[in-house]
């Protein structure tokens, strides 16, 4: 059975010991949540992956409950961490914004052919959301992995022909299309030319 945050944080009435230690107690649900939403795993099946109910996994994420040390050991080995990650003082140092210059874009790989990938957004290890600019040859095509989580993309040239959940869209340049993830999907370059897009991925919680 985990305490309760409050009870956890008494004995700083005694003394400044504990609450030095609040931020890095404080921090521990946070972290979690930020692991399982980047592995993509629900409430559900991180409670049966690491056989913590899921009530309690969504109190420590809140910060309303700080688990024991069985709990967090569980928790870690679920999220393939060890548990120093948890409770080590990780005040990130450096700048709070990832800034990416456009010659600095990451060249990623893609599933499918004839589709070129530069990379925008920030470190995985600090954000959840995902960007690239797509340089998609004409005739290429491919099908998107359904998963929990949202796509937008803007085309910046050219056509793009997009398929969700057997509605048809044909967006051109200044188009916009946002749709979840979780619904087959897939897409094509039906034009004669290159069609580039910026790409944004956000995994659901």
């Amino acid at each position: 059975m985990a305490r309760s945050a409050t009870s956890a944080h008494e004995p700083g009435r005694d003394g400044g010991l504990a609450r030095d230690w609040e931020p890095i107690v404080g921090s521990i649900g946070p972290k979690v949540r930020e692991l399982r939403q980047q592995l993509g795993l629900s409430l559900q099946q991180l409670a049966q992956q690491s056989e913590v109910s899921a009530a309690a996994i969504h109190k420590v994420e809140r910060g309303d409950m700080v688990p024991t040390i069985t709990t967090l050991l569980k928790l870690a080995a679920a999220l393939d961490r060890p548990i120093g990650h948890f409770v080590e003082d990780t005040t990130p140092i450096g700048p709070v914004a990832s800034h990416v210059p456009a010659a600095g874009r990451t060249a990623l790989r893609s599933a499918a052919d004839g589709v070129d990938l530069a990379g925008f957004s920030g470190s995985a290890d600090r954000f959840r959301t995902a960007g690239a600019v797509a340089t998609i040859a004409p005739g290429a095509q491919g099908t998107g992995a359904q998963r929990p989580g949202e796509d937008l993309m803007l085309v910046l040239s050219g056509t793009l022909a997009v398929e969700i959940a057997g509605e048809h869209y044909t967006l051109r340049k200044g188009d916009a299309l946002h749709y979840p993830t979780d619904r087959p999907y897939c897409w094509s370059n039906p034009g004669r030319s290159e069609t580039r897009a910026v790409w944004i991925s956000l995994p659901g919680s």
